[in-house]
């Protein structure tokens, strides 16, 4: 159990470089219609959850946030209908038609200007995309990378309590995106936590359509809000293996589908479309060539080895696991460890979904 000093140092590491900068118009009717276009043509896409977690405890890591004594979380406990894609990964565009999105001046000096830093390289870009939809986060983090750890190499549950630990701020690499919203919503907005998740939340108000900010979501606990009608938030049948995919008759219908079963459709309009651009920040070029260069990278051994030992010198004691990656307790041990418990408060109208305790 922590100590209220030990909850406040933990929320005091999880403060971005700078709050969250608003702004809006971000791409044009062109842009928003050949990204949606891709989505519509490239599917089916599977849930975000399914693609990056095998586990509860691998979720969880990410996560804040307590439950009730003698409950033990499942990922069906936190099955929402959000779907994802990739549109560029490794710093290149995965899709010739989105070229200008990604590589894109504006979003690079948006980045620069951020961190107030002479250099910026787009690194990735993907999207979140649903119908209603609850949202059951508490709050989480976005994987942060480290020279040498990264989500290229690293499960996310790692990065993750790395980032929570506050122990490899000298490897971590400077990020900052570009998030943009396209939702009608007139409820659905963006909760942060800028000053830690001990303090007061912040929220991007709704509707945010073609709207965003520029952020440091590694290091900043955020979560998005549910949208649409209640009795559309989990539809009926909603599976692991669920997928979302564009109706070939229609470029304005999206289907939800298990298997040849199409379990929910939607128009563009109901959907809540979420653009995430990220790039790659370096102060100056000899930060530049250090993050290029492998020179002063971390491993993952290293890393773990780290938090084991920190561990050790705060009175718990840990065993390694002979595969620590993917160890159910290994990994719940390290995430409670540096874990707060979830932010204090949320903003009256835009609490977390009712979770089903069963």
């Amino acid at each position: 159990m922590l100590t209220d000093e030990q909850r406040q140092e933990l929320s005091d590491i999880l403060r971005p470089v700078a709050p969250p900068r608003e702004i809006a118009d971000i791409y044009t009717p062109d842009q928003r219609r050949r990204l949606l276009d891709v989505v519509h043509s490239q599917g089916p896409w599977k849930l975000i959850i399914a693609q990056h977690f095998a586990s509860a405890d691998e979720l969880m890591a990410t996560m804040s946030g307590a439950f009730p004594e003698g409950f033990t979380p499942s990922l069906d406990l936190f099955l929402t209908p959000t779907f994802r894609g990739y549109l560029a990964n490794y710093g290149t565009v995965l899709y010739p038609e989105l070229h200008d999105c990604f590589y894109n001046a504006d979003f690079i000096g948006h980045a620069k200007n951020y961190w107030n830093a002479q250099y910026a390289k787009p690194e990735m870009m993907l999207f979140n995309i649903n119908g209603p939809c609850a949202n059951r986060d508490p709050g989480h983090l976005d994987s942060p990378s480290f020279r040498g750890v990264r989500h290229e190499n690293a499960p996310t549950w790692l990065c993750s309590v790395m980032g929570k630990s506050g122990l490899f701020t000298d490897y971590l690499i400077k990020m900052a995106q570009v998030i943009t919203w396209f939702s009608l919503d007139e409820g659905s907005g963006f909760t942060y936590w800028p000053d830690g998740p001990l303090k007061a939340p912040a929220r991007v108000l709704p509707p945010i359509n073609n709207r965003g900010v520029v952020v440091q979501n590694e290091m900043m606990v955020h979560r998005g809000e549910a949208n649409g009608p209640l009795d559309q938030q989990v539809p009926a049948g909603l599976a692991f293996d669920t997928v979302f995919a564009g109706d070939p008759a229609d470029r304005d219908q999206w289907l939800l589908k298990n298997g040849d079963d199409v379990i929910a459709r939607h128009h563009t309009d109901e959907l809540r479309f979420l653009v995430h651009w990220s790039a790659e920040v370096f102060s100056d070029f000899d930060e530049l060539k250090k993050n290029m260069d492998g020179t002063d990278d971390i491993t993952i051994e290293r890393a773990i080895g780290m938090m084991v030992d920190d561990l050790k010198g705060k009175g718990i004691a840990l065993d390694v696991p002979s595969e620590p990656l993917h160890d159910p307790q290994f990994i719940a041990a390290l995430n409670s460890a540096y874990d707060l418990g979830g932010p204090t408060s949320y903003p009256d109208e835009a609490p977390i979904s009712a979770f089903q305790f069963a």
